[in-house]
């Protein structure tokens, strides 16, 4: 028995002394561990573990982490990094009851970053069975002055698009209005239904389905369709009907409307897809992107920066306290070189036909025209565009809504201009060089088997590069390419950009020499050297390439921005000599050749005509695109390269010389 006391005795001296021995904990370390909770966003454990018991008296464990996590997810934030200064002098804390620190917090949000400076206690205190530090919290450490009752608000003010402009200071888009008709349904009559959907265009289904929406009252306006602001007298005889009104409405214009579809593109509402990606860069569910055309390419200048402003509604007063702001970034104005009535005219002369058109200046490479036909309106686009509208452009068999400019054709005999700058530039073309060529077919010899070069005039007997380009002869320049050799024209056709991305900000596609880069048989040298074959470019690169032999040998690049410097592209690809024989026997394609239709009064145009036969092998039957490539040598500051598909039953390569020459007259 006295054993036992002696060791109860020790016992209780031992822990007695391991009691005293035990450091007592300390406001800073408590502190800290509260700040590495909350730069962790731990909101449950910050409450439970270590608010004060008045705290938890005036707030609710439900209030403050639901708060804190609405708060910070409303806002976006992130970065959160709270930090405090511990002091310099060790303090005897356990003779105090409360300790007061300064706590720096910062974070970033969608308007921006907040940081500021706050004072924090913690209070000496018992819970349960242990003494500790506890922090006496105030909803000022979730927003700077942010107290109990106050709403926390988001205002987002939106960027102004930035305008596209030509190089008149036109616009081709800008932020104009529409007028959003609508229908207030009590005075409505269901008896112009009929009527209403005759001119607007749309399914009387499609109009009932709007009516009928859950939201609807009799007596809400209920927008129906936007249209362009120049519709207006649509607008009036709309009004008419009972029930009928019409506001204007802040919206997207594209003045010139069909005539530059293609080259401005349009703007819309991102996919649910698209948004996912863009989400870090701004973009909301209400987001206006460009979706095709300038408006998509030139999207990280057009758009702008929305402005955003938290802020926080006080309970009992009219206050607004403004936690952070972001200032509104307004888009930016882009200036294209093209001249917006040169691409009107010119899309009014094609416009009934597939085709495409550019028209560059070659001293400079700017592009005054980029015109693709058919097309469509891209302000339906933008104000709504019924799906029955829809499927009637996507089911046109001329394609409308197909951009022709920035893809690559075949060049038909367009390509001999090129070809016969490579022989030249290569010394194996002897501009003088007559060649006996009789009939309309050749071949080189019997390993051609049934292959035939075909040529369509057999006028001339005796042919030389002036006369095989004043009637396009195929036949002279399948034995130009066979002279020439793979090797000499594969390095030609390279130094004029082919198998390279075009230089230009506004994407076009690569022209090719064949479809893996080499010509490895005979015929299909022969073929490539006047422009069938596997040879494709764009008509932009067509233009720029006949810009190079405008210029003097020097091909520039193309350019679509006014603040682009000019550059040269490609360079010597023929002497001046050279190249002035080759500008005397483009005219005279023109004042001798196959191409007089083209002759303008006033104008001394030169160019080159060219025939695509689109077909699977010689014999058959297929369609044909008809290009001509022309210029005033009175004005050498454009050179126009058109290409119409489907032409021959409207007369080849002649009927795109009669469209070029109709938009000469009218310039």
């Amino acid at each position: 028995m006295f054993r036992k006391v002696i060791l109860v005795c020790l016992f209780v001296t031992f822990s007695l002394l391991v009691a005293g021995c035990q450091e007592k904990p300390k406001p800073d370390d408590r502190l800290q561990e509260y700040v590495d909770l909350w730069n962790k966003e731990k909101f449950e454990s910050m409450f439970n573990d270590y608010l004060n018991s008045s705290t938890k008296d005036s707030f609710k464990k439900e209030d403050f982490v639901t708060r804190y996590k609405d708060i910070y997810e409303d806002l976006e934030v992130k970065d959160v990094k709270v930090t405090f200064k511990k002091p310099e002098k060790e303090a005897d804390w356990d003779k105090e009851t409360k300790a007061e620190f300064p706590l720096k917090i910062t974070f970033n949000t969608l308007a921006g970053n907040v940081s500021y400076d706050k004072e924090i206690t913690l209070t000496k205190e018992k819970q349960g069975e242990d003494e500790n530090w506890f922090v006496d919290w105030e909803p000022s450490f979730i927003l700077p002055e942010m107290e109990k009752g106050d709403k926390v608000g988001v205002e987002s003010i939106s960027a102004k698009r930035g305008d596209i402009l030509d190089r008149n200071q036109q616009p081709l888009a800008m932020n104009g209005e529409a007028f959003e008709l609508g229908i207030v349904p009590k005075e409505f009559n269901e008896s112009d239904l009929k009527k209403l959907s005759s001119l607007l265009d749309m399914s009387a289904e499609s109009i009932q389905g709007k009516l009928d929406q859950s939201w609807v009252k009799p007596e809400f306006f209920v927008p129906i369709k936007k249209i362009a602001i120049s519709e207006r007298p649509l607008a009036l005889e709309v009004i008419e009907l009972g029930g009928l009104y019409s506001k204007r409405v802040p919206a997207r214009e594209y003045p010139y409307g069909e005539a530059t579809a293609h080259l401005t593109g349009y703007i819309g509402k991102l996919t649910a897809e698209k948004l996912e990606k863009l989400k870090a860069e701004g973009y909301t569910a209400q987001s206006l992107m460009g979706l095709s055309g300038a408006e998509e390419v030139y999207e990280d200048q057009l758009k702008g920066k929305d402005g955003q402003r938290i802020y926080l509604k006080k309970e009992e007063s009219e206050e607004v306290v403004t936690v952070a702001e972001q200032a509104v970034e307004d888009g930016k104005n882009i200036t294209l070189t093209i001249d917006a009535e040169m691409q009107k005219k010119l899309y009014e002369q094609m416009k009934s036909e597939a085709g495409t058109a550019a028209a560059l200046n070659p001293q400079t490479g700017e592009a005054l025209a980029l015109v693709s036909t058919p097309a469509y309106d891209p302000n339906d686009f933008v104000l709504g565009m019924s799906s029955e509208k829809y499927k009637k452009l996507a089911d046109d068999p001329k394609k409308p809504l197909r951009n022709r400019f920035p893809i690559a054709y075949s060049p038909g005999s367009t390509m001999k201009g090129i070809t016969a700058s490579v022989g030249l530039k290569s010394g194996k073309l002897d501009p003088n060089k007559i060649y006996d060529i009789t009939g309309k077919k050749w071949q080189k010899d019997d390993s051609w088997g049934n292959y035939r070069v075909v040529r369509v005039f057999d006028n001339e007997s005796k042919v030389d590069l002036e006369s095989a380009l004043k009637f396009s002869d195929n036949i002279y320049f399948a034995r130009v390419g066979l002279e020439m050799g793979a090797d000499t024209f594969i390095a030609g056709l390279k130094d004029f950009g082919f198998g390279e991305e075009i230089p230009s900000s506004y994407p076009i596609y690569k022209s090719q020499i064949s479809n893996d880069g080499t010509i490895s048989k005979e015929v299909q040298l022969a073929d490539s050297a006047f422009g069938q074959g596997e040879v494709l470019m764009s008509i932009v690169h067509l233009a720029s390439a006949y810009g190079g032999i405008i210029n003097d040998g020097n091909m520039m690049q193309p350019r679509l921005l006014m603040d682009e410097e000019h550059e040269v592209w490609k360079e010597k690809l023929l002497t001046k000599e050279q190249a002035d024989m080759l500008k005397t026997d483009l005219r005279k394609v023109v004042t001798e050749g196959i191409a007089g239709k083209a002759s303008v009064k006033g104008k001394a145009i030169a160019g080159k005509t060219g025939t695509a036969e689109i077909k699977a092998e010689q014999g058959t039957t297929g369609t044909e695109n008809g290009l001509f490539v022309s210029y005033d040598q009175n004005d050498p500051t454009m050179v126009l390269a058109v290409l119409l598909e489907d032409v021959e039953e409207a007369g080849g390569s002649t009927h795109t010389v009669e469209v070029t020459k109709r938009f000469y007259d009218s310039w």
